[in-house]
């Protein structure tokens, strides 16, 4: 066995089947700020603890390193597009989102299938990403809509066995 190349790190992680969220904030101007990430994981339950990562290269990153509290949106199946407009550049992500305001000001999207509002509690400098562990203040869930997943590139939805 070789050791990794971008490459064939990249083609392995992606084996790895994710759920997609967007994750939200609202910056010191008022701006809102939101991106796709599938790089999203609980931590701990006593506090409740859940972690997801940025690149050092994102434009949003000092939003997320100087802000107090963001929004993760977990997403539903019918939301395929809205996580390709969130991971896109050089668009209005923000044109005919409909949400609403969650208690710390990060915005919450409509449709989402769980939403997690957290406060940013500690962030990890590792490789070329920002580990983010945000401690959940309020969080809420449905149970009747399938979510969107992402695996091998590609995106897809639940089928149970």
């Amino acid at each position: 066995m070789l050791p990794p190349t971008a490459d064939s790190f990249r083609a392995a992680l992606g084996r790895f089947a994710t759920g997609v969220t967007i994750v939200t904030a609202r910056a010191d101007s008022g701006a809102l700020v939101g991106l796709t990430a599938n790089s999203f994981n609980s931590v701990s339950m006593s506090p409740p603890l859940v972690l997801w990562s940025l690149s050092n290269q994102s434009s949003a990153l000092p939003v997320f390193r100087q802000g107090s509290h963001y929004a993760i949106n977990v997403l539903s199946a019918q939301q395929r597009e809205l996580a390709q407009r969130f991971a896109a550049r050089g668009v209005d992500r923000w044109q005919g989102v409909a949400y609403s305001e969650g208690a710390s000001g990060a915005p919450l999207l409509d449709g989402a299938i769980a939403t997690f509002e957290c406060f940013n509690r500690s962030l990890y400098e590792e490789g070329d990403h920002v580990i983010f562990v945000g401690q959940v203040e309020r969080c809420q869930h449905r149970g009747d809509v399938r979510p969107l997943l992402y695996h091998g590139g590609r995106f897809y939805t639940e089928h149970p066995l």
